[in-house]
Formats: C-alpha cells, structure tokens, sequence
C-alpha cells in the first residue's frame, strides 16, 4: 500500500525539509503550524533549496519546483490532519508542548493513521503515553538536511506494534530513505552519544583547552569526520542542542549531562547557529 497524504506538524528547519523530501517524491503534504508567518517562511525555504536541486543529487519523480510545491498545503487549521494517512510530528523539544498537540492530534486524527515523532530526545514511549494509540506511535529520527540524508533513525516504543514498522519503512523507502530501528531510550543512539559529545566539545572551549577551529579541525582530520562537533551543533540548533540535553540529564539524572553553561549563556543571547547566523560560527 502506498500512503499519499502526509501530515508534516510543525514547519521549521526539520520539519520544512520533510515536507519538502515528501513532495518530490510524489506525497501530497499537508504542512501545519501555528502561524502564516511560519509558514511563509517555511515556503520560501523550500524554494531556496529546490533552487539548488542540482546540488542534491536526487532521484525523484518531478524536479519541477512549482510542482514540488504544488504539492504541500501550507496551512494552520489542525483538522486537515482528518485526510491524513501518516502524521510526522516536527515541533520544538519540550514534553509540556509535545504532550498538548499530541492529545489534541488523537481526538480528531482517524484510528488508523500513525504519529511518527521526529523527536531529538525525548522517550517514544512517553509520547505515545499522551494518546489512546500506543502501538501507533512511533519514532522517526531524521538527519538535517533532510533531503539530502538517506538514512533515518527509527525508534520502537515500548508497545509500537511490528504493522507500525513495518508501514513506516514502506514510506521511508517511498522517501528514497533507508532505516535503522532502535529500541526506545531518551536520546535513542544517535543523540545519546552526539550530544554528549557536543557538551563536552563546548566544555572544551570554556575551559579553553583549544578554539572553536581547533577543536573541529581534531575531529575532521583526526577521525575523518565531514564536520566537527560545533559545526554539527551550528547547523542543527543551539537551542536544540540544550533543549536536548536537558531532556538527557532530567531522564537519567546522570551529571554527565549537565548542560555547558556556555551553551546555556550562547542561547539566552540568541546565538542558534546557523538559523540566527550566529554561532559558534558567523554565517551571512
């Protein structure tokens, strides 16, 4: 079975970029948030980077960026999500906000569609404890930027059913994606192990053991990484990355994941990275 329409909650930089990877491969995408200001922006993202299609390197059914966009409803009326087949929540990294949109997608979503959380940390199994659809509710753990990225990571909660994984890998693949699945733990694999390695890259630079540069220049030439980790935390949020981490340190109460106070201090000064253009780094 093919699934055609696609709820996409949430249209920031993840979220914008699922919908996007959704529409060109042939989704009908029905792109939600809370304001047209949000959306708006969302919209002209996807045009920037459709611009830039040839960079890509995507095999997908139309190239065609009007037909791309033709494609996602760009909208902020919650009930449209009633046409969707799949729901792929996007929405900032605070379990009070998460657990609100999640009892109020239960109450008007069909009993068969799947709430699929494109969540950095938080449990799966906590997220499907807000709806009556536990086995419904699963993990799906995009890269940024997420056309460009062909692996995801999927998290099982802790009563997803094997049908739910099984209809989320036949869209991944439908996505031109492939999957690794986990089982579920805050933070999963990925950002269990990234973020603490982010926290301690910015301990690195309070502590002034080396700079911004250095420290990166160590994991690229060193390891053999594309990026180092304050460049992987400019591109995917600083706000992101604390919001993280404190999820980590209240789910395990393990000190090993107190957040800088660096990166706490860079973030109440609105220094996201490369969204605000001013991280680590300075981007124009």
């Amino acid at each position: 079975m093919s699934m055609q329409v696609v709820g996409v909650i949430g249209a920031g930089v993840m979220g914008s970029g699922v919908a996007q990877n959704l529409a060109q491969t042939g989704h009908h995408v029905l792109l939600l948030d809370l304001s047209e200001t949000i959306l708006e922006k969302a919209k002209q993202e996807i045009q920037n980077n459709l611009r830039f299609q040839g960079f890509f390197k995507r095999e997908t059914p139309s190239d065609n960026p009007e037909d791309v966009l033709a494609r996602i409803k760009f909208t902020t009326d919650i009930s449209v999500l009633r046409e969707a087949e799949f729901a792929i929540e996007n929405i900032v990294e605070k379990w009070t906000i998460k657990r609100e949109v999640y009892t109020q997608i239960d109450a008007i979503c069909p009993p068969s569609i799947i709430f699929a959380a494109n969540t950095s940390a938080i449990s799966i199994t906590q997220i499907a404890s807000a709806t009556k659809r536990a086995p419904q509710v699963i993990g799906t753990h995009f890269m940024n930027p997420v056309p460009m990225k062909s692996m995801v990571e999927v998290i099982r909660g802790d009563r997803t059913s094997d049908e739910t994984i099984a209809a989320t890998k036949m869209l991944l693949t439908q996505m031109g994606k492939d999957c690794i699945v986990v089982n579920d733990a805050p933070g999963f694999v990925s950002n269990r192990v990234l973020m603490l390695t982010i926290n301690e890259a910015i301990f690195l630079l309070q502590d002034r053991v080396a700079s911004v540069e250095d420290v990166d220049r160590i994991f690229k030439t060193c390891f053999g990484h594309k990026m180092g980790p304050l460049e992987t935390a400019d591109l995917i949020g600083l706000d992101t990355i604390l919001l993280s981490v404190e999820v980590l340190y209240e789910s395990f109460n393990d000190s090993k994941y107190r957040p800088c106070p660096l990166l706490k201090q860079m973030v109440y000064a609105g220094k996201y990275g490369r969204k605000s253009g001013q991280g680590f780094y300075t981007y124009k």
